[in-house]
């Protein structure tokens, strides 16, 4: 089949295999006496392998890692297994992160809603983000003060 009928079955681009197969992806395909790519069914399935692991987080070089396994004539499946708990811890450490800059930019809009300046230092680009105080400093400083913390109408 031609790279065209190949992208539509696929759900791809004729680009995007044609980058796949630069990149090593994609085994280089058959060619019809006129030049033209002539691929088989089994690229499909490869495809579709390629697009789920992608969905999975991995990145375009683990794919490739796996599918050399699979061309050795190996099951991968044990190498996926290991790639996709590495690939879990990974995106915990994402959210934990994630969760920390959340928890830090709330810190920072409740000491904004409640310690505005009267006037503007000129000097400064805004005691927002420029204030010494750290994210521990300002809850401590938002929770001495009495007030409740809110961020209604931020």
């Amino acid at each position: 089949m031609q790279i065209g009928e190949l992208a539509k079955l696929a759900n791809t681009s004729a680009k995007t295999i044609r980058f796949y197969e630069d990149s090593g992806l994609l085994p280089p395909p058959a060619r019809t006496a006129s030049g033209y790519r002539d691929y088989g069914p089994e690229i499909v399935d490869r495809l579709r392998f390629i697009h789920r692991g992608q969905s999975a987080g991995l990145t375009l070089r683990k794919v490739r890692q796996i599918l050399a396994i699979h061309d050795r004539g190996e099951v991968p499946c044990g190498h996926v297994r290991q790639v996709l708990t590495t690939r879990l811890d990974q995106v915990r450490a994402q959210v934990a992160e994630l969760v920390a800059l959340e928890s830090h930019l709330q810190t920072l809009l409740e000491y904004a809603s409640q310690a505005a300046p009267t006037e503007h230092d000129h000097s400064t680009v805004c005691w927002i983000l420029e204030s010494d105080l750290d994210a521990d400093a300002i809850m401590e400083q938002s929770h001495s003060s009495g007030e409740p913390i809110s961020t209604s109408g931020v």
